[in-house]
């Protein structure tokens, strides 16, 4: 058995062209890869009859954002709240929360302006174009 290592994050999303054009915009992330998978054992590897799906994968330094857009897509669920099981959220690291914050583009939903918690760390969700969290926190 081999030790596993972090290879990507997926974020799943209805409208992968918006999608990209937010994380590369917000977070400039550059597209590493564009693709489409499909066929009978993608449909059963992924558990949903007839899937196909297009992927854009973004470098993001240590870690791979994998964008995916699934056909046929599934029902969206309700906003994620954090403290809710099964809730994920990407975390990204920048220089400067709060600079990050004040360059934010107005129509960039965030859950409150930064925050320094106990722990010393200054952290700032956002949302998606899809509903999905982002904590961006101090490098």
């Amino acid at each position: 058995m081999s030790d596993p290592t972090a290879h990507h994050v997926g974020v799943t999303v209805a409208d992968l062209d918006r999608a990209v054009d937010f994380y590369a915009e917000t977070f400039d992330l550059d597209v590493v890869a564009e693709f489409s998978v499909g066929g009978d054992a993608f449909a059963e590897a992924v558990a949903v009859e007839g899937a196909s799906a297009e992927f854009a994968h973004l470098d993001a330094d240590d870690a791979i954002v994998e964008l995916v857009a699934y056909e046929p897509a599934g029902e969206a669920g309700a906003d994620p709240e954090l403290n809710r099981p099964s809730a994920t959220h990407l975390g990204l690291s920048v220089d400067d929360v709060e600079a990050f914050y004040e360059g934010l583009s107005d129509d960039v939903e965030t859950l409150s302006p930064p925050r320094t918690t106990s722990s010393g760390t200054t952290v700032l969700f956002v949302r998606d174009p899809e509903g999905n969290l982002i904590e961006v926190l101090d490098a």
